[in-house]
Parts: C-alpha cells; sequence; structure tokens
C-alpha cells in the first residue's frame, strides 16, 4: 500500500518501538498522530519529529479508556480525513519479576486494561470508520515473542500478548471474510531496548499494589539480567515492521529465536507435557518488546 500523504496513528508513541514507528512514518512522508499517556514525553517526541518536517498531531491518550480512544479517532479524523495506518503499540509490563501466585490483582487490571483493552479500544474506535473509507489501509498490532512462548514469570504480559496476537489472527481472518481492503500485521518483536521493564512510571495510584514484597535473590539476579541485556534499536525494529507491511506479511518478527521457542512449544503441544524451563534457561525475551 501506499503510505506517503497519508496518515497514521501510533498509540504509545511518545518512546520506544512506538516512537520509531513514527520516525519510519514520518520518513516515508506520512503524516502521524501520536498518542500517549505520557505528556511530557509526548511533547518532546512531537518537536523532534516536527524538527525533521514531520507534520504531527499529539494528542494525550489513555489507551484503557474508550472514551480516549473514541476522542483520538475523533481528532485523528478531523485533522486528516482518513486513517491509512493504525498502529496499537501501546503496552505495560510489571517491572519485577514475579510468580503467578505472587501477584496482586491490580498487576492484572494494570496489564490487561492497557495491553489488551487498549488494542480492543483503538479497534473499536477507528476500525469501521477505516473500513467506510474503502481504500487500502491497515492495522499493526505490537504483540511480543512472548506472545509465543511460555515458562516461568511474566504471566500477565504473557498472557496479554498472548491474546493480541490471537485477536489480531481472528482479525485478519474477519476482514478477509468480509472482503475488505484492510490489512493487518501482528509484530513480535524479542528484547528491544526500551523502557517498558519501567512503566511502573505511568501506572495510576488505584492500580498499585497495597503492598510490595521484595524480589528474592534469584529474581533479583534474573530481573537485572534482563536489564543489562543489549536489545534492538526501537527504530531498526520499527523498520522491520514497516518492511513486512509493505512485503504483504502478517507475522513478523525481530529474531528467528522467537520462531524457534513456537516450534519448541508446538512439540510439547504432542508430547501432552511441557518441558520444564528454570528461571536461569529463561527466554532473553524479557517483556521490553
Amino acid at each position: 500500500m501506499e503510505f506517503r500523504d497519508r496518515a497514521a496513528v501510533i498509540t504509545g508513541g511518545a518512546s520506544g518501538i512506538g516512537f520509531g514507528l513514527a520516525e519510519a512514518a514520518v520518513e516515508r512522508g506520512m503524516a502521524v498522530v501520536l498518542a500517549d499517556v505520557e505528556a511530557d514525553a509526548l511533547k518532546r517526541a512531537e518537536e523532534r519529529l516536527a524538527q525533521r518536517g514531520g507534520r504531527v498531531l499529539a494528542i494525550a491518550t489513555d489507551v484503557s479508556s474508550a472514551a480516549s480512544l473514541r476522542a483520538l479517532a475523533d481528532r485523528a479524523f478531523e485533522a486528516f480525513g482518513e486513517v491509512a495506518l493504525l498502529c496499537n503499540n501501546a503496552g505495560v509490563s510489571i517491572g519485577v519479576t514475579k510468580r503467578i501466585w505472587e501477584l496482586d490483582r491490580s498487576d492484572w487490571a494494570w496489564l490487561m486494561g492497557v495491553n489488551v483493552w487498549g488494542l480492543i479500544h483503538g479497534l473499536d474506535a477507528f476500525l469501521p470508520r477505516m473500513m467506510e473509507q474503502n481504500a487500502p489501509s491497515h492495522v499493526l498490532n505490537t504483540a511480543s515473542a512472548a506472545a509465543l512462548i511460555a515458562g516461568p514469570m511474566l504471566g500477565p504480559y504473557k498472557a496479554s500478548k498472548h491474546a493480541v496476537l490471537s485477536i489480531s489472527e481472528t482479525l485478519f481472518h474477519d476482514l478477509r471474510d468480509a472482503g475488505s481492503k484492510i490489512g493487518v500485521s501482528v509484530f513480535c518483536p524479542d528484547v528491544v531496548a526500551t523502557r517498558l521493564r519501567q512503566a511502573d512510571r505511568n501506572r495510576p495510584d488505584h492500580l498499585k499494589p497495597v503492598e510490595t514484597a521484595p524480589p528474592s535473590v534469584e529474581e533479583q539476579a534474573f530481573s537485572n539480567e534482563r536489564q543489562q541485556a543489549r536489545g534492538l534499536p526501537p527504530r531498526a525494529a520499527a523498520e522491520i515492521a514497516f518492511k513486512g507491511i509493505e512485503e504483504g506479511r502478517f507475522y513478523l518478527f525481530t529474531d528467528p529465536w522467537a520462531l524457534g521457542a513456537a516450534r519448541e512449544r508446538l512439540e510439547d503441544f504432542e508430547s501432552g507435557i511441557p518441558r520444564v524451563i528454570a528461571l536461569r534457561d529463561a527466554s532473553p525475551s524479557d517483556g521490553r518488546s
């Protein structure tokens, strides 16, 4: 599809992969609607893109709110008349490694509210209008390599990204069955050098646990190792995503490791028993994608 002189909407667009997607969109001659809950970072991102000659509209947005996404859609269509590319990219992760039984209900509520309901709200607000355009357009949903793996820790994050993958696959088939001109891709990056592990900076007070037990020595060592892991630059990850869209691909990966993990999991399906994965042997995908 043609990107030049068309509009892209990117949630979580003020930093990380979202900002990388915005840079790639501007480079391709697109107008960009940046949406993010972090107001200061959003302003800086808008200024950086404008300095490069980008047409940018920055809008403070909480993707966990359906009303906030509807307002974003209203502003985007009012400003540019259409949306050619919708990037449901906003996502969060818990910053401390916990096991399932150690999680607070607020951990689940926060991650599901942003990672899953944020996607649902984005589709609900934009997709009907995009279908009315009757023009080639595209939806890019950011999942993670975590959408393909099992193993210890990061339960809410992995569950939310499995949901993003499944919703994206169903959307692909629904749109094809309806004869729509809208394409779909799901982006499953491995480790990317973003601040997702520090996402608590944007966590609402009412979704913060009342008491948080300190991590064990083993857990802290695991977390420190993953924090220090060198990830792919966000701009490089975004370029992989855009090239995948341009090539008409649905599943987009930054590292073939994810496919290997998926094959191993399929072997577990066939055997009927999941292989035991110790914490120290967990994948390099640490939720920063």
